[in-house]
């Protein structure tokens, strides 16, 4: 069993701006104690990006000096979407990524991800590292041995043409009416170029930050203004990205919702050849799987977070996953959840099949989902409570495959969470509403 971390959590480090490690003198201290660790491997220069929140200015600065002091050297990226940070941090041959968001959250939220010069998430060994470091006095090399700084002009220019090398159909966009969303985040001076160098027509929303916008009615986890656009524009699609650009979600031409689920089957069917499985999660649509099944492509579940979704690819030697939420990984093209490059492999499947993405997404025929979250005061025996246990072993002995049950405690709140999908709506509420009432019963 892993050693408990401290501060990371399954993504870096996250909190209100001012609240727990989200203070700059913190910071500054995470910054030197990761640079100490960094230069006891050898290490010399680190990448620092950024989305659009106005904390950010307060935390590149304070990450700066920290990793300063510690005499490694800081190249600066300004605002870019979080995979753009892995990528370069990889072509600029950095020893470490750093990217300061917290993603889809509101801008008084913050955080703090960290990327290996391949890339990739750090492991637990060195956030443990780094926790520990965290524990120690902090000290300050001599002068001669600081590190310097060196802001990377250039950054933007460098990711889009990386974008844009990804899409590989015989087809440009030429003709293609596109609405993006950049969510006032670090897509927005990014996206809408790739977009409209490959040929498209682009109009956009979304793409005047002013450090309190991010994520704010609009974005992928704000889909209406984006689906509004759309329709009223007679546009053939629209795709929006998170604040940080690792989710992507799509609207097809009548504003209906193209989610992960649906982008995870696209872009893996039209790459069968070299698709043997996919891995989606828990979340994931009982339809998508379904449609999986036919096409003849294992689809396997992995725990909510897009770790667990790499890590279970890792392991089986598999390029493409995805959560229903938009984080979809495309481990052919790069190293993780990358919206822009995501959406590109759409586009291209479009191509590709000469299909409008609509017509591409009545392949899969996705069953009604319900959750019902029911307020409880302690959820730690969930999966050992009797009752509830042999009510849905009750109903998934009556319905068989043609009902899927998902029953969890949230993480963040005092919740158990419900989750019935199924063919009919009808029985999928029934059943929720039962279960829902169990759970009241049992722990409220």
């Amino acid at each position: 069993m892993s050693q408990k971390r401290k501060y990371f959590g399954t993504d870096g480090i996250r909190n209100r701006v001012g609240q727990g490690m989200l203070r700059p003198d913190e910071i500054l201290k995470l910054g030197w104690a990761t640079g100490r660790v960094l230069k006891r491997q050898g290490a010399k220069r680190i990448m620092i990006g950024k989305d659009t929140r106005i904390s950010g200015y307060m935390f590149e600065s304070a990450l700066e000096a920290g990793f300063i002091a510690a005499g490694i050297d800081v190249y600066l990226l300004g605002p870019m979407p979080t995979p753009a940070v892995a990528y370069l941090t990889q072509t600029l041959h950095a020893d470490m990524g750093i990217v300061i968001s917290a993603s889809h959250n509101p801008h008084y939220d913050n955080g703090i991800k960290f990327f290996t010069a391949e890339g990739k998430k750090i492991s637990d060994e060195m956030e443990l590292a780094i926790e520990a470091a965290l524990e120690e006095e902090m000290d300050v090399v001599s002068s001669d041995k600081l590190g310097k700084a060196k802001r990377i002009d250039d950054a933007a220019g460098r990711y889009i043409e990386f974008c844009k090398s990804t899409y590989k159909a015989p087809l440009k966009l030429d003709g293609l009416s596109i609405v993006v969303d950049c969510s006032q985040g670090a897509t927005y001076h990014i996206a809408p170029h790739v977009f409209r160098e490959l040929g498209a027509e682009v109009s956009t929303i979304g793409v005047q930050p002013d450090g309190m916008n991010i994520n704010q009615d609009c974005g992928a986890t704000h889909l209406n203004a984006l689906r509004k656009a759309v329709v009223m524009q007679n546009a053939d699609l629209g795709i929006a990205f998170d604040g940080d650009g690792d989710r992507v979600m799509m609207v097809d031409s009548q504003g209906e919702i193209v989610d992960g689920d649906l982008i995870l089957y696209i872009v893996a069917t039209q790459q069968k050849k070299k698709t043997p499985g996919v891995v989606g999660t828990v979340m994931s649509n009982l339809g998508v799987e379904k449609a999986f099944k036919r096409a003849g492509i294992e689809f396997v579940r992995a725990r909510v977070g897009d770790r667990y979704v790499m890590e279970n690819l890792v392991a089986r030697g598999w390029l493409f996953g995805a959560e229903p939420s938009g984080h979809v990984l495309c481990l052919n093209k790069t190293t993780t959840g990358d919206g822009i490059i995501a959406a590109l492999q759409v586009l291209a499947a479009m191509r590709y099949r000469q299909m409008p993405l609509r017509d591409l997404c009545q392949e899969v025929t996705l069953f009604p989902q319900v959750l019902r979250n029911v307020s409880v005061e302690d959820a730690s025996h969930l999966a050992d409570n009797a009752p509830l246990q042999e009510k849905v072993r009750q109903f998934e002995a009556e319905y068989g495959d043609s009902i899927r049950i998902l029953i969890r405690a949230s993480g963040t709140e005092p919740l158990i969470r419900v989750m019935v999908e199924g063919e009919e709506r009808s029985r999928v509420e029934a059943v929720a509403d039962s279960l829902s009432k169990v759970v009241r019963s049992e722990f409220s």
